[in-house]
Parts: structure tokens; C-alpha cells; sequence
């Protein structure tokens, strides 16, 4: 993902320089992203960034009319809207259409960066003070990777540039490997690499002659948790004042938005409430290779009563035929922060980035409206592992357990956000700008007033919907939530639209053992295609048994996959040949077991191994390793 890189140290001048360069090289992922460097060497700081070009931070450094402030700031921010206005009657030399206000804004405001409201993280340096700061959002969804020596503290948006530059650090945590397999992401701020680890969230790190001085925090969740709670009347009104009076924020900027489409609640919230220009906002929606789904049909809908064109964007053959490519890039560019089934995300998100360069979404409004949980520990359902490697696994649901105590809203905003849902934004982020209003600072802290009825169900989103378009209110969402559930949804009752999302499941990742037995003795008759493509884009169960099967075949059984020394060699031979005859399904272990092989590969094995053809050649720039 796009961001800032560094080290700060008292070594010469020319040595982290030249490290620095390899970490900057380590993020130009597209031939469309800037970079530069600069140094600060009285105070031990250097410092580089790669951003998209036409992005919100692709003009740093900013720096004071003095020259005595610079900041290198990476992500977006979203201020009040006459913020850059009243810097420049101040005098400050404020560009209104760009991030240049940022830096007087830190000359202003004593508690900078704390009223900044965005995903975001920067490294500020004051000449005055003799200091620097390090300082990511309040959510850390603008991750920040780092690592500590005797003489010099590295910092970077990936954690591949510290690898580039320490490859000491080649070397797995198990602790974090076994995270990943439980629940998709490592916790409590650790990675899959031992000795680099993840900036907290809402952290002011400040830095002295080239050496950290404090670990200083800027928020605090208890800030939010301790308001007092509103009476649901007067909380509502709260939230919606919030949500419509900033929503506008998030479509002002110099990038084209697109909209990404879906028969939800999030994305229509979004257009309820902000009613676009009729052709002003082109949308889309991920589609299926095996037939409309339901998703499609009602944002094409949606799309339609808010006259705004509407496209289907849809990972079908010739993503499967680039299918080594997609899956060994997304493990790359996110540091395997996500598992090889997000790989159609990566594909789809160039497309979308033709369409427009930044991504509406309404991505964290389930989870912070209604309780949405993404993410929980689970076991593998067979002994893939070696038992030394399954403890680890197994201790992450005590983990888990503990991250749960207190606020909910806390553990939703300030753990899963950016342990979990952090993986999918960084890999869609290396492409286009994704934005979603519902991670405002005044909106979440609004939702943190509310009283323990008001979350957890769909009410309070329905309601935002029918206030701002009830033309949205009434169209139900793909499992037939809102609209009139006393009336059949379009000829398909609000029943029937359950069990086609619960047949899909059974018969895609989710299908059972006993059921796979009997799909693979009717096979001829190709039952998936009833239930394929109702609600779901994507169909791994099928695509690693028929489309993908060469690629599973040759990267698990080859030699190196089956001598990991977590790796039970013979139940995994086992699972491969049982999810490929296609009487056993092993999608979800067969997701885990090749993002883990792209990792040793990519990242731990050395600087040649894995690269066949042109995959890897081509998504590895060669600097970076």
C-alpha cells in the first residue's frame, strides 16, 4: 500500500540514505506511483514515500514558509470544509485543493495530529523543537510496520521494506503464523515476521538526535466509551446529523469517485443521504461467472432510481488463466496479510481503477452499526499440522477471547479493523483510493453515545435509508432484509432468498464432507450450477478442483510445500487429492496452505525461489528483495 518508509538514526549519512532508496523501492508497485526522499540529518531522520499519482499525498514533502517544518504524510484526510480557508488568512501558503494546509495546521494546533480525521500516518520533523514524530490515524488503518536496533529504528507502510533492507528479519513468527491460520489475521499488533511489528493505533511517537524519545499516544479509546449514552430518539438524530452533514467530505477532492455497488445497506445509506447528480457517480458491482446474482440485479436497481450508470466488473476465465499471478501478487503486495482468496479483489481493482481512480464504499458500517463480527478462530477441520504448530493455533482462541472483554464498539473500530480488515484495504489500496464515510472521527464517535438497544440489528440503517430515499427503502437487500417482507420480493420470497444464500455456501467453501461424497457420485449432472452464483462472486470450492487444479497440484506437492516442518507431508497429499478427485472439500485449509507457501517463497526462502514464468518476475520489483 502506498505510504512512507524511513530510518532514524545517528549512522552516516550516506548509509541510511542508500537504505532508505531500497526501502522506497520496495513500495513502487505500478508504474503510476511517485516517490522521493528526503533527509533531515541534524536530527538522524531520513525519510521516503511512494504514493498514486493524483492522489491526496502525492505532493510531499510539505513544508513551512520557514522550512523549519516538513512532513512526509501518506493516506487521505477529511477536514472541516473551511479549514485550508482560515490557514490561509492567517498567512499560511495554503494550496485549497491539495494537503499543504497539514503542515501549518501542525503550527496551529498544539495537539496535532489529534484533530486529524482520516486513515492516514506521517513523520513530521521540527527544527526548532529538535524533534520528530512518527504518527499514524486513530484506527490504524494506515498500518505502519516497524523495527528496532541499537542504532537505528526503522519504519515503513510494508513490512517488505524493512525485510529489504534487515534480512535478518527473513525468519516467521509462530505466534503470528498460527494467527493467521486461526483467524486470517495476526493480532495485537505482531506480524508474520519475527522482530518487526505494527505501530498502535492513534500512536505520537517523538524522536530526539536520531533516537526515540517517548511511545506517546494522541487517543485513547476510553475517550469515546466513557460519553454518556443518548435516549435512542435523540441518538439517532445525532448519528444522522453526523453521517449527512460529513458525507460530503468524502466526494470532494481531485479524483474521479466510483461507487462500488452492492444489495446491502452500507452503499445505499450512502447514496440515500447524498443524492449525486444524475451520470455523476458510475457504479459497479462484482459479478458472478456463473449467472446473475442477487447482488447484481439489486444495485443495478439501486443504480437506476438514483440515475446513476452501473457496470459489472466479474472475475471469470480470464482471471482463472492469470490466476498464479493474481494469488502470488496479492500475498506479495500485503506481506500475507491476506490468504490467496482475495486475489479477485486485486483483479477487479484494476479494472475498477479505469473506471475511476477512487473506490466509494460502505465498508465498516455493518460492523459498527450492527455488530457485524468478520473474523473468529477456528481450527482445521484435519491435521494439516504438526501438533508443536497446532498448539500455537490453538492458543490464539485465548487470544481472541481476551480482545473481546469491554467495548464492543472498541474491540469492532481499534482490533478488528485494523488486525483483520486491514489485509483486503491494503491489497485494494495498492490500486485505487478506497474511502468509506463510516470510519469518520464525528460519526463513530456518535455511534459510541448509543444506548445498548439501538445496535445489533437493521433498524437503525433502514431508517437512515427511508430519511434520506424511501425509493431505497423499499427494495430489499439480496437476503430480503427491509422493503415489504409481507409481499414476495420480486416473484422470490424472503424464505426462498435464505435458503439459495445457505445452499450456495453448502455447496461452494462451506460444503460439507457427506455432501461432497455425494455432488462427486452425481457429478455428471454438475449440480453447483443450481446454486452457484446466487449471492456469491467468487468459487473456489470448483475453481481449485477443475480450473486451478494444476496450479494446487504443483505448488503443494512439490517438495518444498511438503517438507515445511508445520506441515503433516502425508495429510496434506491427502487433502489435495481428495478436494481434486472432488469428493472432499478442503477449500478454506487449501486457501490457507498456499498463502503460507507463498510466504516462505516470497518472502523467506530467498530471492529467486518461486519465481516461475512471469509471475512473481513481474510483481516482485527486483529491488525489493
Amino acid at each position: 500500500m502506498p505510504g512512507i518508509v524511513g530510518c532514524i538514526t545517528r549512522r552516516p549519512r550516506a548509509l541510511a540514505e542508500a537504505e532508505v532508496r531500497r526501502m522506497t523501492d520496495a513500495l513502487l508497485h505500478e508504474r503510476s506511483y511517485v516517490s522521493g526522499t528526503w533527509a533531515e540529518e541534524p536530527l538522524g531522520v531520513y525519510v521516503g514515500w511512494a504514493a498514486r499519482k493524483g492522489s491526496f499525498s502525492d505532493r510531499m514533502p510539505l513544508r513551512n514558509e520557514a522550512g523549519d517544518v516538513t512532513l512526509a504524510f501518506a493516506g487521505e484526510e477529511f477536514p472541516e470544509p473551511d479549514v485550508a480557508q482560515r490557514l490561509k488568512e492567517r498567512g499560511h501558503a495554503v494550496d485549497l485543493e491539495g494537503p499543504s494546509y497539514l503542515v501549518h495546521l501542525y503550527e496551529e494546533d498544539p495537539s496535532f495530529p489529534a484533530g486529524l480525521n482520516g486513515r492516514f500516518h506521517g513523520l513530521l520533523t521540527d527544527r526548532n523543537r529538535g524533534e520528530a514524530i512518527l504518527f499514524n490515524d486513530r484506527f490504524g488503518m494506515h498500518r505502519i510496520y516497524y523495527h528496532e536496533t541499537k542504532d537505528a529504528f526503522y519504519f515503513a507502510a510494508e513490512a517488505k521494506a524493512i525485510l529489504a533492507v534487515r534480512s535478518e528479519l527473513r525468519r516467521v513468527d509462530y505466534q503470528g503464523l498460527g494467527e493467521f491460520v486461526s483467524c486470517g489475521a495476526v493480532l495485537e499488533n505482531r506480524t508474520l515476521f519475527e522482530g518487526i511489528q505494527v505501530l498502535p493505533p492513534g500512536s505520537a511517537w517523538k524522536f530526539r538526535n536520531g533516537f526515540l524519545e517517548r511511545k506517546s499516544s494522541y487517543f485513547e479509546p476510553r475517550e469515546w466509551e466513557d460519553q454518556e449514552a443518548l435516549d435512542p430518539e435523540a441518538w439517532y438524530q445525532e448519528l444522522r446529523s453526523a453521517f449527512t452533514r460529513n458525507l460530503p467530505r468524502y466526494f470532494a477532492g481531485r479524483e474521479q469517485i466510483g461507487m462500488s455497488l452492492t444489495g446491502g445497506l452500507d452503499t445505499r445509506m450512502v447514496l440515500a443521504c447524498r443524492e449525486p447528480a444524475p451520470g455523476s457517480l458510475p457504479c459497479y458491482t462484482f459479478g458472478s461467472m456463473f449467472g446473475e446474482h442477487e447482488d447484481l440485479r439489486i444495485a443495478r436497481r439501486i443504480a437506476d432510481i438514483c440515475s446513476q450508470p452501473h457496470q459489472v466488473l466479474t472475475a471469470g476465465e480470464e482471471f482463472l488463466s492469470q490466476f498464479r499471478h493474481y494469488a502470488e501478487r496479492a500475498v506479495y503486495l500485503t506481506d500475507g496479510g491476506v490468504d490467496v482468496s482475495r486475489s479477485p479483489d486485486l483483479y477487479l481493482n484494476e479494472q475498477a481503477r479505469e473506471i475511476a481512480p477512487a473506490r466509494m464504499t460502505g465498508l465498516y458500517g455493518g460492523e459498527l452499526l450492527r455488530g457485524f463480527r468478520a473474523f473468529k478462530p477456528s481450527e482445521p477441520s484435519v491435521d494439516l499440522y504438526s501438533p508443536e504448530f497446532l498448539s500455537s493455533i490453538r492458543r490464539t482462541s485465548t487470544t481472541y477471547a481476551g480482545l473481546l472483554d469491554g467495548n464492543p464498539l472498541s474491540a469492532a473500530a481499534f482490533r478488528q479493523g485494523p488486525w483483520y480488515l486491514y489485509g483486503s484495504l491494503s491489497l485494494e489500496q495498492t490500486q485505487i483510493t478506497m474511502r468509506s464515510p463510516f470510519l469518520d472521527n464525528d460519526f463513530v464517535r456518535t455511534v459510541f453515545r448509543s444506548p445498548a438497544s439501538a445496535l445489533g440489528s437493521d433498524d437503525v440503517s433502514l431508517r437512515l435509508i427511508a430519511d434520506g430515499n424511501p425509493a431505497l427503502r423499499a427494495i430489499p437487500t439480496d437476503r430480503g432484509v427491509g422493503g415489504d417482507r409481507g409481499k414476495m420480493l420480486g416473484g422470490i420470497s424472503h424464505g426462498w432468498l435464505e435458503f439459495l444464500f445457505k445452499a450456495e455456501y453448502a455447496y461452494d467453501m462451506g460444503m460439507p464432507q457427506w455432501l461432497a461424497r455425494i455432488d462427486h457420485a452425481f457429478s455428471a449432472l454438475h449440480l453447483e450450477r443450481l446454486f452457484l452464483g446466487r449471492h456469491k462472486p467468487f468459487h473456489f470450492r470448483v475453481w481449485y478442483r477443475d480450473a486451478l487444479a494444476g496450479y494446487v497440484r504443483e505448488m503443494l506437492l512439490d517438495e518444498r510445500a511438503l517438507s515445511r516442518p508445520y506441515i503433516e507431508r502425508r495429510n496434506l497429499e491427502t487433502v489435495v487429492e481428495g478436494h481434486l478427485k472432488g469428493n472432499r472439500n478442503f477449500t478454506v485449509e487449501l486457501h490457507k496452505v498456499l498463502t503460507l507457501e507463498l510466504v516462505h517463497r516470497i518472502f523467506l526462502d530467498g530471492q529467486d525461489a518461486g519465481r516461475s514464468g512471469e509471475s512473481l518476475a513481474s510483481a516482485v520489483p527486483a529491488a525489493a528483495l
